[in-house]
């Protein structure tokens, strides 16, 4: 045994390989528990009093040497191996974990979202490069109206006109085209305007619109179904006012407003869907009516957790970001 445990120093003292590949071997070969350092610990358990006593010392010094040796190959390398790399100073207080958090936006959404679902609403979804069709012509709108232009819009290619969508509405079509009443769905999803991007306006945002569609749907069930929402989103104690307005889908229209600090703000627009609307997804106005409304995701967030910088929510900055750890 002491030839075999001076081959083995001789070995591992001589051993120059600090590849990848050559400390992983040397690992194998000299420290693992299928090495030939532990093989000669499994024969020392069947040696006699007097040998254990000979050669149990330079047994572990073999052994310190094989771990020893796989550090100083490590290091050399830059590599830790299955060591501990002794250069840092494991005395240090360990660093904070970096947990992460929902976006504000995704908060939000998700707070419409349960909101609705709650009371009968399901979800969908659609195409954000929309044709004409879907994104103005069904919806009603007149060939000179401002959003057509391409100071307001984002045009992907022109006769045929295609766009990216300025609203969540073309789900709206696309669902009534393909199903029949009665539709009770929202549609949360990223729409596109041609704007100046500054602390109030974007060239992207979120949108979540609505839709119900059935017999006898009337401004009473639009209304109630609004205040149902602002009640869950900002309080039992809001206060709500409908404001009439003018959208090219909905007749008549309004705006809802929620009393908020010392003043009105307006958070919505609705109405009933147009009879015009309902025939170009061949759905009988004279059988069916409905309602429609959307919000922009962003402006409800941005009251409710005070934020006066529309670029903040696609900023990435942490920390903007790291304040809404924990929020759900």
């Amino acid at each position: 045994m002491e030839q075999e445990l001076k081959k083995i120093g001789e070995e591992i003292k001589n051993y120059s390989d600090t590849s990848p590949d050559g400390i992983e071997k040397f690992r194998i070969h000299f420290v693992s528990k299928k090495s030939v350092v532990n093989k000669i610990f499994e024969d020392f358990k069947s040696l006699s009093v007097e040998k254990k006593k000979k050669y149990g010392k330079p047994i572990n010094e073999i052994k310190s040497l094989a771990k020893n040796k796989l550090i100083e190959l490590s290091r050399s390398k830059g590599t830790q191996g299955n060591e501990k790399d002794l250069s840092f100073d494991y005395s240090l207080p360990p660093q904070e974990d970096t947990i992460g958090s929902k976006h504000p936006l995704r908060i939000v959404r998700n707070k419409i979202i349960k909101i609705f679902r709650d009371i009968g609403f399901s979800i969908e979804d659609g195409p954000e490069i929309e044709k004409d069709w879907y994104n103005f012509t069904a919806l009603n709108f007149p060939e000179n109206h401002p959003a057509r232009e391409m100071q307001d819009t984002f045009f992907i290619s022109k006769d045929p006109d295609v766009v990216l969508r300025t609203h969540t509405s073309n789900v709206q079509i696309r669902l009534m085209e393909s199903e029949k009443p009665p539709l009770r769905v929202i549609i949360p999803g990223r729409v596109y305007r041609n704007e100046t991007v500054s602390a109030k306006s974007h060239c992207f945002f979120h949108q979540v619109e609505g839709l119900y569609v059935d017999k006898k749907v009337s401004f009473k069930d639009l209304k109630d179904t609004l205040y149902y929402f602002a009640r869950e989103m900002f309080g039992d104690k809001t206060e709500v006012r409908f404001r009439p307005s003018y959208f090219p889908f909905t007749e008549p229209s309004a705006e809802m407003d929620i009393k908020w600090k010392n003043g009105w703000l307006e958070i919505l627009g609705s109405g009933l869907v147009d009879p015009n609307v309902l025939k170009n997804c061949n759905i009988d106005p004279e059988k069916y009516s409905g309602f429609a409304f959307g919000m922009g995701i962003e402006r409800i967030a941005m009251l409710k957790y005070s934020i006066n910088d529309l670029r903040l929510f696609s900023e990435n900055d942490k920390r903007f970001l790291e304040q809404f750890r924990g929020v759900h």
